[in-house]
């Protein structure tokens, strides 16, 4: 692999200042961006791929179809609030529903490392299949691999899934629009500081649990009150800064955001400030950001707030003309600080 040239690669040199993969090229990031931009869109080159979405949005036979996959690696494997199995069924449940989706099936794939007690395997495979019934999906093909002991961490999953588009649905990163509303559906942070709060040892008064849940159903509510959303994303890897930076600049508008609006747990708040982290940056597994007309935003946030996923949402902020490209949020004492997408990421293996 050494002797391999990537002077040829379509700007290569944000590769090249890393001659080896860092935790960080997965953490959705600009690493992350750099090997999207640089080295997968080159190499795979097609209409569907380019949009850059959560998942692909494929016409087949007159049928408007939603792919998606994902991988998960997260540790521990059980969590407060979840477990891997929970995570990797919401998770491309989720991506597909971002494409304004109804979810049908699933596949599910999974690296087994040798030793994992059969007792925990037969654990995750029964919430694998609780969180496809509590989402409304079938599993409906798989693989199973084993890997070396000391080579897999006990399990890593991977999931595809397929969903259908309805008609008049088109929700795509590049169609936010300057006066557009930012919504977020509920607190931020919620599953990065449950992990890391097993990670580390930390006790608070309250338990933080992750908040690992499918959110078809409250994007179903959305569209029942208008098709014309603009943006649908779930903050996961990177969080609400990664994804808004990236929707800023697949539409090239700017996004304002009011830092006293966005929605924090004081439990979670408390655990960022300890560990020095920004929850704007931490992940989330049960939160949906919307991007609206202004028009529709009032009656959106109403439905939203009647789902179970959504009854904590909030309107957090503006698309704007100004600084395309850039995130900004009000400061609580007037000012504005730039919400730019971190380098790598905090929290290495959290999905």
């Amino acid at each position: 692999m050494s002797d391999i040239d990537i002077s040829g690669w379509v700007c290569p040199m944000p590769l090249r200042d890393y001659p080896q993969i860092v935790l960080g090229h997965g953490g959705g990031g600009k690493l992350s961006g750099d090997l999207v931009e640089h080295l997968y869109l080159p190499a795979f080159q097609n209409d569907a791929l380019a949009s850059l979405a959560d998942g692909a949005a494929l016409t087949i036979g007159g049928a408007r179809l939603a792919f998606s996959t994902d991988s998960y690696v997260v540790r521990p494997l059980f969590f407060p609030g979840g477990s891997i199995a929970d995570l990797a069924i919401n998770g491309t449940v989720n991506d597909l529903s971002m494409l304004g989706a109804r979810p049908l099936f699933l596949s599910v794939g999974l690296i087994i490392e040798e030793g994992l007690p059969m007792s925990m395997l037969g654990a995750l495979v029964e919430r694998l299949g609780a969180a496809a019934r509590a989402a409304g999906v079938q599993v409906v093909t798989g693989d199973t691999k084993v890997v070396d002991k000391g080579h897999g961490d006990g399990v890593y999953i991977n999931t595809s899934g397929i969903g259908l588009i309805p008609e008049g649905v088109h929700i795509a990163p590049q169609n936010a629009r300057p006066g557009d509303v930012v919504l977020v559906s509920g607190t931020l942070g919620d599953h990065g500081m449950a992990i890391m709060s097993v990670r580390e040892g930390l006790e608070f008064e309250t338990l933080i649990q992750s908040d690992s849940a499918p959110l078809n159903g409250l994007v179903a509510a959305m569209l029942a009150v208008t098709p014309e959303i603009h943006v649908l994303r779930d903050p996961t890897r990177g969080g609400l800064a990664s994804s808004l930076n990236e929707i800023a600049r697949a539409a090239g508008v700017g996004v304002l955001l009011e830092d006293q609006r966005l929605p924090v747990r004081p439990e979670v708040s408390a655990a960022c400030e300890l560990l020095g982290m920004d929850p704007v940056y931490v992940a989330n597994e049960g939160k949906l950001i919307a991007i609206v007309p202004p028009e529709h935003a009032d009656a959106m946030l109403d439905a939203m707030r009647q789902h179970p996923y959504g009854k904590d949402a909030a309107r957090i902020g503006q698309v704007v003309a100004d600084h395309p490209g850039m995130v900004v949020s009000k400061t609580g004492i007037g000012g504005t600080r730039v919400v730019s997408m971190q380098i790598g990421e905090q929290l290495p293996r959290i999905c």
